[in-house]
């Protein structure tokens, strides 16, 4: 990289910045002699005393406003720190410290990040990202702040979560941080208490709806394609309705996709894959119930038709493995309160409530993602046994305050047979002298990887086979070593290279689809290994 800024100004550039690592020859060519004290410390160095202040802090939410400070003012240094320690930073900067830092985030806030879009700005969108420095961007994190995690509607606090996913796409796949861009579609937030709150940061007024939301929404869709041809829109944290509106209606016209929806079904799919090599009951046997039927669940449900599909099952087949339970009791047809996601994985059955569900319809797999905390009781954990001689058993929803079960009592009230899997991280449980690692479905695992391969392979849009294939490929990560352990996912810090065997796969399966809008390489993992960004250069 050719440095072309010095002195202060070049010490105030977050991505060119190295503070006490550049070194004295550095220093003499750039103008910094002086501007920094005498020794020239390595990034080790740097990375051991980032360590040190971080864990003197005393809550999460300080270690999160610690590194956000970092990653503004050093962004090698803060990127390196979070790559050689990503099990311990990564619930710092992500879930489940992101769901509090969002909360917080009008009463936290320190500096600008990313583009914030309102109904003020209607007619001048593609203006406004004129304002924006980085003109090559590859990937677009967006969010309406509607339903953020397990929280609700946390308006323009909601910007969290595309800045959190962002700096996972740099550190879990090297996408470069200058080609990845955080947006907020601050349309209103139907939160009084948000609204009247004197630091509240976001556009003071009830949430746009109907046509003039859509519309606004079209409208930064239509920038992009203008602005930045090459990147890919990742829809984040929308409502259900209309995160299903927004991908039905985008997904074959440009280069998008909803993690909530479809990131969320690849990685529970992977976990499920790699749950087979546990209970010895095949993918294609498995009957599954689940608890909550918003767009994490249908997202899901819908993957795994593929994949029933894939293993033979003819469609109808593939429709009957599948079992929602949402709040008024079972989906099944008849009931005349279901919405289009819903209706069509209604069964023709009786009306059941949860636990009748279970002892009715005996599913081998329980997927909770509700945002109800406590939901999988020990009754419902213990029903699941006694069906069961393992039964898998996904508490997805987030934070982890809003897991339907903690890893403990899952292990607990199974007697140890359970394999685990949760949506955010719990610490290892020790049960009768046996150590369990529950298995983290946490959408890192495939958003970035597919991020990459599209970064690099450009293709015209996103296919539903790039979710299949990216589960395929996580649940081929999970060693016989993880096995015997219980999680169903592999090591987090294997993550990169995950990243890249993801990003490969996908970058294969664009190709063979005819939808690169580039010349296929010699070598793809080559290619894309090249283009990571690696914050030690």
């Amino acid at each position: 990289m050719t440095i072309q800024k010095r002195n202060v100004e070049l010490l105030k550039d977050k991505s060119l910045n190295k503070s006490t690592a550049f070194t004295r020859d550095e220093r003499e060519t750039l103008g910094l002699r002086g501007l920094l004290p005498y020794v020239a410390s390595s990034q080790e160095i740097q990375i051991k005393r980032i360590l040190g202040n971080m864990r003197r802090k005393e809550y999460d939410i300080e270690r999160y406003i610690f590194l956000s400070a970092l990653q503004d003012r050093n962004e090698r240094l803060f990127f390196q720190t979070v790559i050689e320690n990503i099990v311990e930073i990564m619930p710092l900067i992500y879930t489940p410290t992101v769901g509090q830092a969002c909360k917080e985030f009008s009463h936290i806030y320190r500096h600008a990040q990313g583009l914030y879009i309102t109904p003020a700005d209607k007619g001048e969108i593609e203006k406004l990202m004129d304002n924006w420095p980085n003109k090559d961007i590859r990937v677009i994190v967006v969010t309406d702040g509607e339903r953020i995690l397990g929280l609700g509607d946390l308006g323009a606090n909601g910007m969290g979560i595309p800045v959190g996913k962002l700096a996972l796409y740099s550190a879990c796949a090297g996408v470069h941080p200058q080609q990845c861009l955080p947006v907020m579609l601050d349309v209103g937030t139907n939160s009084k208490e948000l609204r009247d709150d004197t630091f509240y940061i976001g556009y003071p007024y009830e949430r746009l709806k109907g046509k003039e939301y859509f519309d606004l929404v079209d409208e930064f869709v239509m920038a992009v394609q203008h602005k930045y041809p090459s990147a890919l829109i990742q829809f984040e944290d929308f409502s259900t309705p209309n995160a299903y509106t927004l991908l039905n209606k985008y997904k074959d016209k440009v280069l998008c996709f909803n993690d909530d929806i479809q990131g969320t079904a690849s990685v529970a799919l992977a976990g499920i894959f790699a749950s087979s090599r546990i209970t010895g009951v095949a993918y294609k046997d498995l009957k599954v119930l689940f608890l909550g039927a918003g767009s994490a669940s249908t997202g899901i449900a819908d993957l795994m038709i593929s994949a029933f599909m894939e293993e033979g099952l003819s469609k109808e087949e593939a429709y009957r493995r599948l079992w929602f339970v949402d709040s008024s009791g079972l989906v099944v047809s008849g009931r005349k309160d279901l919405e289009h996601h819903k209706a069509r994985y209604a069964q023709n059955h009786i009306a059941l409530n949860f636990t009748e569900a279970i002892e009715e319809l005996k599913p081998n797999v329980l997927i909770g993602a509700t945002g109800a905390p406590g939901s999988f009781t020990e009754e419902i954990v213990q029903k699941m046994c006694e069906i069961n001689e393992r039964p898998v058993i996904f508490a997805l929803s987030n934070p982890t305050s809003r897991a339907e079960c903690t890893a403990e009592q899952a292990y607990n009230w199974s007697d140890g047979k359970v394999v685990f899997a949760s949506g955010s991280p719990f610490d290892q449980v020790n049960y009768k002298r046996k150590i369990y690692k529950a298995g983290q479905g946490n959408n890192a695992y495939i958003f970035p990887g597919i991020g990459l391969g599209i970064a690099v392979c450009k293709p015209k849009i996103v296919q539903d086979s790039a979710f299949l294939t990216a589960a395929k490929t996580l649940a081929n990560f999970v060693s016989e070593e993880d096995i015997a352990r219980g999680s169903v996912y592999p090591p987090l810090t294997d993550i990169r290279k995950i990243s890249l065997e993801i990003a490969v796969a996908v970058g294969n399966k664009i190709f063979d689809s005819g939808l690169a809008q580039i010349e296929r390489p010699k070598n793809l993992k080559e290619t894309i290994a090249e283009y990571m960004y690696d914050p030690r250069y």
